[in-house]
């Protein structure tokens, strides 16, 4: 059984026993976007699985997810058995599916087409990431703590003109490193009254990291719950201690470490099991929000750079593809499927998907509809939203 665009309601998708639930506008400021990458490229055939697709079987013989075995979410999708924890919160129509996202000319390299998505710039790049210039956006304003990065590297995908983001990957080993001529610039800023305002901006961002140290080692120490978060929570249990411990953080970003989904050989055990620490976070996540009368204010954007090729190859795996899904969980989000199914049987040169919707549309769903700024400003383009959140309630 195939399911095509027009069934999909012309790009607007199926929306299958939506709620629409109400934001008090009172917490519209305080509105909060995490972002969690899968690195690697995550085969999304495989994740949101199309069982009723005959294509997916006959491309798939070996790898494909039998109808017994998907986690149904209609008579069409099912997700892939690792993701019990996502299953239960697409029930509660807390999970929106965004189908065939991607951009014009893909690049097959993780470097390349990582680096436009950290940016939002396809085949132009940006100094800033998409995520830095939305901080700049809500506050051009240099504001301690508003942008957070919880990695072992700097995302660029949060670097900032006016921010400077917080980044640490254990907060009780979080603290401030810096070279030696730093250390002497540090001790002669004790005895000279720099009245230079570069100066200034330094001294504050000094002062701004040793406090963060302090503020995200407590947050974490003092936290406790009781909620099963799973094997590995991929930093999602950290987040869900800082937003409950109140600090003015709005935009977080992690990702799920060591391309982890570069599944090229013997694919399914693997990604089964790298599903299920993902789905477990982050039902865990959203379960904890909910204990801490915080979830109202979350919202979960969860992608990875490219999905995987539409046939199987020789040793069990996928090769790098294109079009993917994107999903938007949480906080304000009217649970279904969005976008136009990309077509299993009409593939591009390489048989990979042909993407159907702009992964910039995403963002600037998260960014008009979620956080109330302007899209076309960050994105450098006009993209347009999806009906992912009730606009009526967010204006």
């Amino acid at each position: 059984m195939l399911l095509s665009a027009l069934t999909l309601g012309l790009g607007l998708g199926l929306r299958p026993n939506v709620i629409a639930r109400t934001l008090d506008e009172s917490d519209e400021s305080g509105r909060i976007l995490v972002v969690l990458e899968l690195c690697g490229g995550n085969d999304g055939l495989n994740t949101v699985v199309p069982y009723g697709d005959d294509a997916y079987y006959r491309l798939r013989p070996t790898i494909g997810i039998s109808e017994n075995n998907v986690l149904k979410l209609d008579g069409h999708f099912g997700f892939n058995p690792g993701l019990r924890g996502l299953h239960r919160l697409w029930k509660e129509n807390k999970v929106a599916i965004i189908h065939g996202c991607g951009y014009e000319q893909p690049s097959y390299s993780h470097f390349n087409s990582i680096a436009y998505w950290r940016t939002g710039v396809p085949h132009q790049g940006d100094e800033y990431g998409w995520l830095g210039r939305v901080a700049d956006s809500m506050s051009v304003a240099y504001q301690p703590n508003f942008l957070v990065n919880i990695d072992s590297t700097q995302s660029l995908a949060v670097k900032s003109k006016f921010h400077t983001p917080v980044v640490f990957s254990d907060p009780d080993k979080f603290k401030r490193h810096v070279l030696a001529p730093e250390r002497g610039l540090s001790e002669l800023r004790k005895i000279v009254n720099f009245k230079n305002s570069n100066h200034a901006y330094l001294n504050k961002i000094e002062l701004g990291a040793k406090k963060a140290s302090v503020l995200f080692q407590d947050a974490w120490r003092n936290y406790s719950t009781d909620v099963d978060y799973g094997i590995f929570p991929v930093n999602l249990d950290k987040i869900a201690s800082f937003i409950s411990s109140g600090l003015p953080t709005r935009l977080y970003y992690t990702a799920f470490p060591n391309n982890s989904f570069d599944t090229h050989v013997s694919q399914p055990a693997v990604h089964q099991r790298i599903l299920s620490y993902v789905s477990d976070g982050i039902h865990g996540f959203i379960k904890d929000l909910e204990k801490t009368g915080n979830a109202h204010r979350v919202t979960l954007l969860v992608f990875s750079e490219f999905g995987r090729r539409v046939p199987e190859n020789d040793i069990s795996g996928t090769d790098h593809g294109t079009a993917n899904n994107m999903l938007l969980i949480g906080g304000g989000v009217r649970g279904g499927h969005y976008g136009a199914l990309p077509s299993l049987t009409e593939l591009n040169e390489l048989d990979n998907l042909i993407y159907t919707t702009d992964f910039r549309q995403v963002y600037a769903t998260v960014i008009e509809d979620w956080l109330g700024v302007s899209a076309k400003r960050v994105l450098k383009g006009e993209f347009e939203t999806l009906p992912i959140y009730e606009k009526a309630l967010l204006s």
